[in-house]
């Protein structure tokens, strides 16, 4: 029995369809998600939610995190972990606050911290890269060192009250005054401008300079990059080194923002990061990281956790939510490489 050539033309036309309209939903089915979980949240809470200020808010409640996954995503592109940013984050501030209250200067303090970041990141490459141990494995190990010795260093206790200096916790607070939006005084968060320059200096990095196009082409086929002459130990030491920095700036804004330092108060950043740049490579066609996608994914994770909060919901159905979007979000991603 033979099929007419109308009817296989049917049938290609129609698996050609459904394939575009497959290959649509998964590039912006994240977008999509964004769009509606916004729609919602203006629905129930159409007086607090959806303003001017409520918005900026976000932007400063995800600050921190927007940096921790953005520095996340260099890490990532290369196919690699860093599971040690929450810690890291964690033992910067803490350094940072005992440097204060010994009496160091805030500059001193500052710059020390994030040198701790660049060493741990530095050590997080060795291991991976020229020692070649597994990226999970090496940061997982690291990411018990580093807690242990923030809670070494700290005594286990909060560093708080004047050991921080007010010039610190006031930027943590404080912004650049916009104007009046409906009766409502406006202020750009200097956290929000941090994390802007942030995400600026990373997009530059990976998506128009030859260091990006290389840690695209490691991502893609190590063996093939090494191959081409491209330096991969090195280049992959690099990106552990930029996510320790990019841990330590989390670091100090949580010092700044919160006047204090805690040994475990960068708890939780490393999932959630992971989370948003899974996020946002769902809206690659390969399956690739890209730095303006992760912002999706931070956005998304902070508008869901705004917009709970604004509904009282309780804090551990905020987690079951966000563990279910991290595996929806590798689901995602694993079925767009494929």
């Amino acid at each position: 029995m033979t099929t007419s050539p109308q009817a296989t033309d049917d049938a290609r036309s129609w698996r050609g369809g459904r394939v575009r309209w497959a290959r649509l939903f998964r590039q912006f089915g994240t977008l999509i998600g964004f769009i509606v979980i916004v729609a919602f949240f203006s629905w129930q809470k159409p007086d607090t939610f959806m303003n001017v200020r409520n918005w900026v808010n976000i932007t400063q409640q995800v600050s921190i995190l927007g940096v921790v996954a953005a520095t996340m995503t260099i890490v990532m592109v290369l196919n690699d972990f860093d599971l040690s940013v929450g810690t890291m984050a964690s033992m910067v501030g803490i350094v940072a606050g005992t440097l204060l209250r010994d009496g160091y200067m805030l500059g001193v303090a500052l710059g020390l911290g994030l040198l701790v970041g660049a060493g741990g990141g530095l050590l997080n490459g060795v291991l991976v890269s020229y020692i070649r141990i597994s990226p999970f494995v090496a940061t997982l190990g690291t990411l018990t060192m580093f807690n242990g010795l923030a809670l070494y260093i700290s005594g286990g206790t909060t560093i708080f009250g004047r050991a921080i200096p007010t010039a610190l916790s006031d930027f943590g607070r404080g912004g650049i005054y916009l104007g009046i939006v409906d009766g409502q005084r406006i202020t750009l968060p200097y956290l929000t401008i941090i994390t802007l320059v942030v995400l600026i200096v990373v997009w530059i990095v990976l998506e128009q300079t030859v260091f990006g196009r290389r840690l695209y082409a490691i991502g893609g086929n190590m063996e093939a990059a090494r191959l081409g002459g491209v330096r991969v130990r090195m280049l992959r030491l690099m990106a552990f080194v930029i996510s320790g920095m990019g841990a330590a700036i989390a670091g100090l804004m949580l010092v700044s923002r919160l006047a204090s330092a805690n040994p475990t108060q960068g708890d939780g950043l490393m999932l959630r990061a992971i989370a948003a740049v899974f996020l946002g490579m769902t809206m690659s066609e390969e399956g690739e990281p890209h730095v303006l996608a992760t912002m999706l994914g931070v956005l998304i994770l902070g508008v869901l956790a705004n917009g709970l909060t604004q509904m009282q919901i309780d804090t551990y159905i905020q987690q079951i939510l966000t563990g279910g979007i991290i595996v929806l979000a590798v689901t995602l991603s694993s079925l767009s490489r494929r």
